[in-house]
């Protein structure tokens, strides 16, 4: 099962830093200085779950103090996790997660869900996406960075829902996903491109805790 692997290393385009946009990492906000002089409390970040189906869910470790911008890219990451494991779960029945790509990241995603109605698998158990940061800005473009771990996940048979014998590698060790995030005519922001690592590449090693 090519789960991961079926998503292509694509180099994000359009998502490079901008000189006239200088970043400021999610997990410390603009004003964190001025916050650590004066002393005051430090926010705490939130774990959030979304039930996709029965026995499925995304849990999102959220950072501290996401701003405005930040929360719409890490919704539109968890919205993606969430509708692709859903239409897995319905066998092809649910196709909202196409309302979160775009250009060539929507044709990875159909892949991605095809093989497994092609293959007749499903899955049960838990996705966990943390350590989210927006590495780099660029107008109305992102890039988004987070580690996956679906070792809590197992590959199922859609028919009997039993596990099947031999686990695939994606339920054993997280990995690094960088998303590059674009914003439609309609407003809507998207998924454009996919990009991974996976251990033993030093991005991926820092997923690892």
């Amino acid at each position: 099962m090519r789960v991961v692997t079926a998503l292509a290393l694509i180099v994000l385009t359009g998502c490079s830093p901008s000189a006239a946009q200088p970043f400021t990492p999610i997990d410390l906000p603009a004003d964190a200085g001025s916050r650590a002089s004066s002393q005051q409390a430090v926010p705490t970040p939130k774990v959030e779950t979304v039930q996709v189906a029965p026995g499925v869910r995304v849990v999102v470790e959220w950072p501290a103090a996401p701003g405005q911008d930040t929360t719409e890219l890490i919704e539109v990451l968890r919205d993606y996790f969430a509708g692709v494991f859903k239409a897995v779960a319905s066998k092809g029945r649910d196709t909202a997660y196409l309302d979160t790509v775009t250009d060539g990241a929507s044709r990875d995603a159909v892949s991605w869900v095809q093989e497994f109605l092609d293959e007749r698998r499903s899955v049960r158990g838990t996705v966990r996406l943390y350590a989210l940061n927006v590495s780099s800005v660029t107008g109305p473009g992102a890039q988004l960075d987070a580690c996956v771990d679906q070792s809590e996940m197992r590959l199922v048979y859609s028919s009997t829902g039993k596990a099947v014998p031999v686990q695939p590698d994606w339920t054993r060790k997280p990995f690094f996903q960088s998303v590059g995030i674009g914003r439609g005519d309609d407003g809507v922001r998207r998924i454009k491109l996919f990009r991974h690592a996976e251990l033993p590449n030093d991005r991926a090693k820092g997923c690892l805790r």
